[in-house]
């Protein structure tokens, strides 16, 4: 059986909570791999960003599972593929995109503790409802309004040992910018679904998301070759201060625990909106922030516990103006109904 272009409500609701699940491995772990590599000795920026999209290939197992129950329920002549040449294209163009977002994401970790790139990562919440604004026209209530002011709006700095300032304005002007794009590629994302004129189905879902970080790593690996890097790593590995077995267990944790990060949030999009996916990742930022405190014994001020507060506050406020402007529709709907049902009896 082909899967179901429009799924029932309880079935989204289910597949929302697995790649909020997802999302939320991805966003609350992959920092601190990322931060784990540069502090016990790595220091290639161009791996590290090719880290972030590399797992691509764990994307075919699904698709094979996928492809292989079409053919069980359908017959031999079911599409082996559903992306079409435009997709591609698209898919292809925006993952060029979030490998140059990867890498100045990578740059600014290689600088700033895990818990100030945290704050300053939040701020492609705004960024993402600008551009969900623009790019799909998506509608604002005041309650998604605070919960972009609340949670974009914040910031702090604490220079790690070693770090000089120069590096430390580079890393953080790279972070805002990393936040920037990010916050831009959701929302292109969110427009490629609406402009595919055709029922994204699961399988679409995962070929798009998998085109997305082929054409990422495929950057960043251009990046390693004209840095060196191939030739480096295993250099690396063996003054890694964890040891050269654990560092290639951080390097191969840190490319899965990303593919959760991408496939999660290609996936919130799909089956909500771009901002909806803007929210769950920043709303799940404190939280990396405290385990950065936890694991790397990063300072833990008072701004950082307001900033931790405003953003649950923020969340609370984005999904109390979702459920009340469900509840509106639901209200109209009703209406609607019943005016058709008085003018059926009229008649």
């Amino acid at each position: 059986m082909e899967e179901e272009a429009n799924l029932s409500i309880n079935m989204r609701r289910f597949l929302l909570i697995i790649n909020c699940l997802l999302l939320s491995v991805g966003v609350c772990g992959g920092p601190l791999m990322m931060r784990l590599y540069f502090v016990e000795g790595g220091l290639r920026l161009w791996f590290n960003s090719w880290l972030q999209t590399g797992g691509w290939p764990l994307t075919i197992i699904p698709l094979v599972i996928l492809n292989f129950y079409r053919r069980k329920t359908k017959g031999s002549d079911t599409k082996f593929y559903y992306i079409t040449p435009h997709i591609f294209i698209a898919s292809f163009v925006i993952g060029i995109l979030t490998g140059v977002d990867a890498y100045l994401y990578s740059w600014g970790g290689s600088k700033l503790p895990v818990s100030t790139s945290s704050l300053l990562i939040a701020a492609q919440l705004a960024f993402t409802a600008i551009g969900a604004y623009f790019i799909v026209k998506l509608k604002f209530t005041s309650y998604t309004i605070n919960a972009v002011v609340l949670l974009g709006m914040r910031s702090n700095g604490d220079r790690p040992e070693g770090v000089t300032s120069k590096d430390y304005v580079i890393g953080f002007i790279m972070t805002l910018l990393a936040a920037a794009l990010y916050g831009l590629i959701l929302p292109c994302i969110e427009l490629m679904y609406l402009k595919a004129k055709q029922a994204i189905t699961a399988t679409l879902l995962l070929e798009i998301q998998m085109v997305m970080c082929f054409a990422s790593t495929a950057f960043c690996t251009i990046g390693m070759i004209a840095n060196k890097d191939f030739q480096a790593i295993s250099r690396e590995a063996k003054h890694f201060n964890l040891g050269e077995g654990r560092y290639y267990i951080v390097v191969i944790w840190s490319a899965i625990i990303w593919q959760c990060f991408s496939v999660g949030a290609v996936g919130v999009i799909y089956l909500s909106s771009s901002l909806m996916s803007g929210v769950m990742i920043a709303v799940l930022l404190p939280i990396t922030e405290v385990l950065g405190v936890i694991f790397f014994d990063e300072k833990f001020s008072a701004e950082k516990g307001l900033s931790l507060f405003l953003s649950l506050w923020g969340f609370v406020s984005y999904f109390y103006g979702e459920f009340k402007q469900a509840k509106k529709l639901e209200k109209k709907k009703i209406q609607e109904n019943e005016m058709t049902t008085t003018q059926i009896e009229h008649v």
